[in-house]
């Protein structure tokens, strides 16, 4: 159906924004057109909002199901990221990017409750109004809204607003990796904020999972025990809409920097074979 190859790459957008996986969101889109199939909507006027709220209402069951799996996830989980190195001229995936959701807000999302992350998303980033999202997360539209108002006090006090010049983004990285390469202590001090902090998602199964480490002198040691020797090996990159580099060729990490007020604030690293086996 012509509307709902219209309406893909947003409902795409929704499912990847609620599930940090390219691959469920693409099942979750799935779903939606089989539904779609199986009903007649010859009474539904707007279409798109139609397809929002199955995929919203998708997106639901998937994450209720997921955050019964996920009790025994050590360490932290981050999103499969989107990427894009510095020479890539893909005006399709440039254009996803720029629309991207940076890893660090995902780690805020995933503290949500499903409805609540379900209230935020397709209200705040999408513009659904409450009344269209009470009915999929079986609540009235004022419970809707105080759901996503929860949300929103949740996401703004935990999760850094990043610096929106990208190329400026890209000097303080470009110093990080080059301290990095160096050994250098000091420099690396110079360019991360005082609390910030270092996530890693090897994988589920891995034994090399730790909880994040926060401080800007803990997460020097930690960069110069484990990271110099694969500095040499990053590329720049962006990563979910912020500067970022990927580490080896095929990848075996990624890794986003959340910049704010010129220090890094954030340090997001996937090397979970699994979320890296669709880059190139």
């Amino acid at each position: 159906m012509q509307q709902f190859e219209e309406q893909r790459p947003r409902l795409q957008a929704v499912a990847y924004r609620m599930l940090g996986s390219v691959s469920e969101a693409e099942d979750a889109v799935q779903e939606a057109w089989l539904r779609l199939n199986r009903t007649d909507t010859s009474a539904v006027d707007n279409m798109a909002g139609w397809l929002t709220t199955v995929v919203g209402r998708v997106c639901l069951d998937m994450l209720r199901s997921r955050r019964a799996r996920r009790e025994d996830y050590v360490g932290t989980w981050l999103p499969e990221p989107i990427v894009s190195l510095d020479d890539d001229t893909d005006p399709e995936q440039s254009a996803l990017l720029a629309d991207s959701v940076g890893l660090a807000l995902f780690v805020v999302l995933e503290t949500l409750t499903p409805p609540e992350r379900l209230a935020f998303v397709l209200h705040d980033m999408f513009g659904v109004p409450f009344e269209d999202i009470a009915p999929v997360v079986d609540r009235s539209p004022a419970a809707a809204r105080q759901l996503a108002s929860r949300a929103r006090r949740r996401v703004r006090g935990l999760s850094p607003t990043p610096d929106v010049d990208l190329a400026r983004q890209r000097q303080v990285v470009d110093a990080f990796l080059a301290a990095s390469r160096a050994g250098d202590f000091e420099a690396l001090l110079e360019v991360l904020d005082p609390d910030v902090v270092f996530r890693a998602d090897p994988g589920v199964l891995s034994r090399t999972a730790r909880p994040p480490i926060r401080g800007a002198e803990a997460v020097a040691r930690q960069i110069l025990a484990r990271g110099t020797r694969l500095a040499p090996l990053a590329r720049r990159a962006v990563v979910n809409g912020v500067a970022g580099a990927v580490v080896g060729d095929p990848p075996i990490a990624v890794v986003a920097f959340t910049v704010a007020r010129d220090r890094v604030v954030a340090i997001d690293l996937v090397t979970d074979p699994a979320k890296l086996r669709g880059l190139r």
